[in-house]
């Protein structure tokens, strides 16, 4: 898979290279054969018009200048024979009598005796060939190149004696052959296609999908994200259209999610002081300090719907540190800090005061619940990875999921009178996912409960 390319320009370009060799091979197979045939006429062309020049020095010369004739007109390619017998001892196979026809249009109008043709493939045969003279051996090995011969043409031409011309000719199919014109044909038509591709199609279509993708990379729930501009295909347009839109509404979402919370929060802010001093009045000590207690209760669980709203709106902006350096300075700031396991250098890009509460959250989590926390962190797989572990009861399995909901408390596994009111996770788990992480919660084997999040790698680290 690494020597398949992952960029779309790439895969492109790949592509119409691969079909123009495709198309390029198919070319030259389909020019080679016809090369084959032009040959194969030209050798025939060839034979036949010596035969009829035979034929002709035969019938006008005397009888004992006739073995002279053949031996001058043999060469390494042709051989000419008089014998009592044709070598085609049957009809032509010359299905079209292009061969025949030939010769006679070559003779006198008035040579009417029979003429047969064959030319078939024949097994491949070690050269020279046998009839051949030492010296005219050696040319025809020359003139092969040693190659095997592969077509054969026979010719028996009745002569006016009773007695029969026989010619036989063999000849290699010509070796495949790249034409330098091909190779420059192929480089001009790859070099104009690509460039016409790359510098106009291709950064058309590519340049604003990687403009959607850093843009769907960077969404987050803050307001403000960038508005992509229309560019490119009437397709590649729609999409980015269709972002901008998923976007905005996504954007109006959180907002008025957020809005409703803090308002509420807000407005429940003065009727609970109220409340606070009108039970100070209560002169039942029991009932004033329940009163006190409940009003104290509500309170909190405002500052926590309070403080889940404004971790939904935080902009802040991110920067690029070490995860091992951000995890010490959180250490040594927390009260009753924790075990860090220190391991190689992992540079992110976060936004410090939303990360510091997600991990708080989560470390005072374990620290409660398991009486201590142990956190390392790693590059694993190109993510960011941090884990944190305690040693307390852990949780259902069941559960393990649908604590990340808003205001979900397990009473089973977590003491009311020590906890929260159920928003710590969702703020962690909404933070990490505004950073395009996330965290699961997993039981370890051997006890307690272990928080795994993931956060993607800096820009440049990942490179």
């Amino acid at each position: 898979m690494r020597l398949v390319p992952q960029s779309l320009r790439l895969q492109i370009v790949c592509l119409v290279l691969a079909a123009l060799a495709v198309a390029q091979g198919v070319t030259l197979v389909l020019l080679e054969d016809q090369r084959n045939l032009a040959v194969r006429a030209a050798i025939g062309d060839e034979a036949t018009g010596r035969a009829a020049n035979v034929v002709r020095l035969i019938e006008k010369a005397p009888a004992n200048l006739h073995e002279q004739i053949v031996r001058a007109a043999n060469s390494p390619l042709v051989r000419f024979e008089i014998g009592a017998d044709p070598v085609v001892d049957h009809v032509s196979h010359d299905a079209r009598g292009t061969t025949e026809a030939r010769i006679r249009a070559l003779l006198d109008d008035d040579f009417s005796r029979e003429i047969r043709a064959e030319m078939h493939e024949i097994d491949s045969s070690a050269l020279p060939l046998p009839y051949l003279e030492p010296g005219m051996a050696e040319q025809h090995r020359e003139l092969m190149r040693g190659q095997m011969l592969t077509v054969e043409l026979e010719l028996s031409i009745a002569l006016a004696g009773g007695d029969w011309l026989n010619v036989s000719t063999r000849f290699e199919r010509p070796p495949f052959q790249w034409p330098r014109f091909a190779t420059l044909s192929f480089g001009l038509s790859a070099g104009f296609i690509l460039l016409a591709l790359f510098w106009y199609f291709l950064a058309r279509v590519t340049e604003p999908l990687r403009l959607l993708a850093e843009a769907a990379e960077k969404l987050g729930p803050e307001q403000g994200g960038p508005v992509l501009i229309n560019s490119g295909p009437c397709e590649v347009r729609e999409l980015v259209q269709a972002f901008n839109r998923m976007q905005d509404r996504i954007f109006r979402l959180v907002a008025e999610r957020t809005h409703i919370l803090a308002a509420m929060g807000h407005d429940l802010r003065s009727p609970l002081t109220a409340m606070r001093v009108r039970s100070e009045l209560v002169e039942d000590d029991e009932t004033r300090e329940s009163l006190i207690a409940s009003v104290e209760e509500m309170q909190h669980m405002v500052e926590e719907a309070l403080s889940f709203a404004r971790g939904l709106a935080d902009a802040e902006p991110e920067q690029r540190c070490d995860l091992g350096a951000f995890l010490e300075t959180l250490r040594q700031d927390m009260p009753n800090g924790y075990v860090l396991n220190h391991g190689s250098s992992v540079k992110v890009s976060l936004r410090p005061n939303a990360m510091r509460r997600a991990l708080r959250n989560v470390i005072e989590n374990a620290q409660r619940y398991g009486t201590e926390a142990e956190v390392t962190y790693a590059n694993e797989g190109g993510t960011a990875v941090i884990r944190i572990c305690d040693r307390g009861p852990g949780i259902a399995e069941p559960e393990l999921e649908r604590v990340f909901d808003p205001f979900v408390r397990l009473e089973t596994s977590r003491a009311r009178a020590t906890g929260g009111y159920g928003l710590g996770l969702s703020i962690t788990r909404g933070i990490l996912q505004a950073h395009n992480g996330d965290i699961v919660l997993s039981n370890r084997p051997d006890g307690g409960l272990c928080a795994t999040l993931t956060l993607p790698l800096d820009a440049a680290e990942r490179r």
